[in-house]
């Protein structure tokens, strides 16, 4: 079996004209400057909005809401209902969610403020190691960086294999699907395409699991220190779906289910103390259940005064977490008569976490690194 051909060697081909550029050795020399070639790792997250107010907003969702990833609908009745009244009223909504969790010193979502955090901190942990062979850089599906617009800079800057690596633990056609499809469109208006390797799920790596037992046992060695007893229940809340995407054959279902049993026995936790909820439903169909802001309503009027929450499908802390969760499920749960609510952040920047993504792309760059 043949070997996969090899990287270009800068160091024999390539004469230095400047620092990270030169000319091919056995080319003219009116030949265009060549950059060194490298190994880009290009993390991919949803998107956020350049700013909370109106048409910052409506720009943004109209590229969500026009994804058909995401929406699936017949066209012909989707387009009316979005353009006519979801983009007319919904950025208002929406901007004050934002408003709301808005990074105001930065002028920024905390989505973009912790994913640049995690680029620095993977950035730092691959090039201490590989030095200038590798390239680590973030985009957006929705809004800016645009992932054709970072592809585009990384293949200029010598970049011939990228790892493209969508931050969600599980797979899901509105999240991951959507994220590999752009990347691949950028591709299509490249003269000279790089090589790519799409990362798969992590859903059950065992360092994003030990990563999350990490946060709640964090947790829980502060209560016992404050003297307070553990809570009644600890809700694991996965972003939800239509239920006919489970029975169409979407794994995500599964995978949520998979990531909460190997958390739990990680943990040693009961079934009935660490369970499985989904949120931030839309539109009238059913979608995956128990729904959280159903859920924690009925554990409240159960008896279950002190609940905590964490959100494992989100690799960041966004407009989902800190004001779906943090803001409205926590008041479902305190008016159906909880006192207790705490929202575990994300695992965002965390160094368990940023171990996880090293880990994974250096298996996923078998070969390339």
């Amino acid at each position: 079996m043949l070997d996969a051909a090899p990287m270009r060697d800068a160091t024999t081909e390539v004469k230095l004209d400047a620092p990270g550029e030169g000319r091919l050795l056995h080319a003219n020399t009116d030949h265009p400057p060549v950059p060194r070639a490298k190994v880009g790792i290009l993390i991919a997250n949803l998107g956020t909005p350049d700013d909370h107010s109106y048409w910052p907003m409506r720009r943004y969702l109209k590229e969500f809401l026009s994804d058909r990833r995401v929406i699936d609908i017949n066209r012909a009745l989707w387009w009316p209902l979005l353009n006519g009244i979801i983009l007319t009223k919904r950025p208002f909504s929406s901007g004050e969610a934002y408003r709301s969790i808005w990074n105001e010193e930065a002028d920024e979502s905390p989505l973009l403020t912790i994913t640049k955090a995690q680029t620095e901190k993977l950035r730092a942990a691959l090039t201490t190691e590989y030095g200038d062979d590798v390239v680590i850089d973030y985009c957006m599906r929705y809004g800016n960086p645009s992932t054709k617009s970072v592809i585009e800079k990384m293949q200029k800057a010598g970049c011939e294999r990228i790892v493209f690596f969508p931050l969600y633990p599980q797979y899901a056609a509105p999240t991951t699907a959507t994220a590999n499809d752009q990347a691949f469109r950028a591709l299509m208006d490249l003269r000279w395409q790089p090589y790519i390797r799409t990362v798969p799920a992590y859903y059950e790596h065992p360092l994003y699991i030990e990563a999350l037992a990490q946060s709640l046992e964090r947790h829980m060695a502060e209560r016992k220190a404050e003297g307070r007893p553990p809570p009644d229940v600890v809700v694991t809340s996965y972003h939800g779906v239509p239920k006919r995407y489970l029975m169409s054959g979407d794994p995500y279902h599964c995978q949520c289910q998979k990531t909460t049993r190997l958390l739990r026995e990680r943990l040693g936790w009961s079934k009935e103390f660490l369970e499985v909820t989904f949120q931030s439903r839309f539109g009238t169909e059913e979608w995956l259940q128990p729904y959280t802001v159903k859920r924690v309503e009925e554990l409240a009027e159960e008896g279950k005064k002190d609940l905590v929450i964490l959100a494992p499908g989100f690799s960041a802390d966004c407009v989902e977490t800190l004001e779906e969760i943090n803001e409205e499920i926590k008041e479902a749960f305190e008016e159906g008569g909880g006192e207790t609510f705490t929202y575990l952040p994300c695992l965002n920047d965390d160094d368990a976490h940023i171990d996880m993504i090293v880990d994974v792309v250096k298996r996923e760059a078998s070969g390339w690194l």
